[in-house]
């Protein structure tokens, strides 16, 4: 490491412990991007910025839940036409019936719905197989929401149920955080993107698996290349990108051809977090670059950079697009899952009836292990009991 990048480091967190590695990514950011406001469609999987309220009560009329008739006071019935739903018809007589559709609008004066399975008619009058009661099968104006109430808060994610109530409720448009743009530099001269490893070439796992993965954060990918063990390349390349976050892959450790630290700080970056006390992955690192934006600097080793990017390309990617923090589930454990003495380990498990079953194959190039895993479980230093806790980490 240069005398600049070791300066910068001091200014940071230093081989820091795993939870305080997560809530320096967060705090990185000062604010989520800016906000504006896009067609329903177009903001799926961004984030609201502000609280989602009823622009009207849901329903905004009282309609009818069944197929049937709509009647009015005790019967027999008089049959008198049907309304279908998107139509409407004037009030209901006394001893009056009309057919009705799900869904239609109930007529002023009815008292509620027969459905059809309970009533016969010879086309004049209509019979029913007892009473109905006042409301029975109609869904109230108002009865899921009324207008101005809040419905979610700001930070919610929009997903697809996010949409069909916004639209339910008489959206045309939402507000949501702009979406983080994300640069990805997969490094290394020996990364092979199609056919069989061999001659010292690897194939390069982190390029299909990684940008869905920070898509489910809410990033948007915006450039993905590779980047040759060249130090004024990669620096260059890190100075000129206008991606809110660049993530790398590789060159975070001291090997002989590991350029990362030297390239940020000939680029002006300020080391935010240089290594982090976990297993795999403790070679990792964020970095402010000099106009404010930031860089993930991810192992090379498969597994490694997937625990780098939940430790910090998450929280980080979390905070900018106006999410919450994520929460951390605690479940119980089938069996003991061992610890490092000092450090966080990530762990791809299992849910079963007992509890969280850890998989094999987790070594930090490994991805056996994890194509299986339903979670991974954190680990803490001296680790887990069989009768005890763990808590988990999601996997997209």
């Amino acid at each position: 490491m240069t005398t600049v990048a070791a300066a910068a480091t001091v200014q940071g967190l230093h081989h820091c412990g795993w939870p305080q590695a997560r809530r320096a990514a967060r705090l990185a950011v000062r604010q989520p991007l800016p906000a504006g406001a896009l067609a329903l469609g177009a903001a799926l999987g961004q984030t609201l910025a502000e609280p989602l309220a009823a622009l009207t009560d849901l329903p905004s009329f009282d309609t009818s839940a069944m197929d049937g008739w709509a009647v009015a006071g005790p019967g027999p019935w008089r049959l008198a036409g049907r309304v279908l739903a998107g139509e409407s018809c004037g009030p209901l007589a006394d001893g009056a019936a009309v057919q009705i559709a799900t869904g239609a609008q109930l007529p002023p004066g009815a008292t509620g719905v027969l459905r059809r399975e309970h009533g016969r008619t010879d086309g004049v009058v209509l019979h029913g197989r007892g009473e109905v009661t006042p409301g029975q099968d109609v869904r109230p104006r108002g009865q899921e929401c009324r207008r101005g109430e809040a419905l979610l808060p700001a930070g919610t994610v929009v997903t697809p149920a996010v949409l069909g109530l916004a639209a339910a409720c008489g959206y045309d448009r939402l507000t949501v955080h702009r979406r983080p743009t994300v640069e990805l530099l997969l490094l290394g001269d020996e990364l092979l993107d199609s056919g069989l490893p061999g001659a010292g070439l690897v194939r390069d796992a982190l390029g299909p698996l990684l940008p869905p993965w920070l898509a489910a954060a809410g990033a948007e990918l915006v450039g993905q290349r590779r980047v040759g063990d060249d130090f004024g390349l990669l620096r260059d390349v890190i100075r000129h990108s206008s991606a809110d976050v660049v993530v790398t892959t590789g060159g975070t450790a001291a090997g002989p051809v590991d350029h990362l630290h030297e390239a940020l700080a000939a680029a002006g970056a300020r080391l935010l977090v240089d290594g982090v006390a976990v297993r795999p992955g403790h070679p990792m690192l964020l970095a402010e670059l000099a106009d404010g934006r930031h860089l993930v600097g991810l192992p090379g080793n498969p597994l490694a950079a997937v625990a780098g990017t939940v430790t910090l390309a998450l929280p980080l990617l979390g905070r900018l697009a106006g999410r919450p923090g994520p929460e951390l589930r605690t479940e119980p454990v089938a069996v003991a899952l061992p610890g490092h003495p000092a450090d966080t380990r990530l762990v791809p498990v299992v849910r079963t009836d007992r509890g969280l079953v850890p998989l094999a194959f987790d070594g930090p190039a490994m991805l056996r292990g994890l194509a299986l895993a339903e979670a991974l479980a954190v680990v803490p230093p001296g680790g887990v009991p069989a009768d005890g806790r763990a808590e988990t980490l999601a996997t997209p």
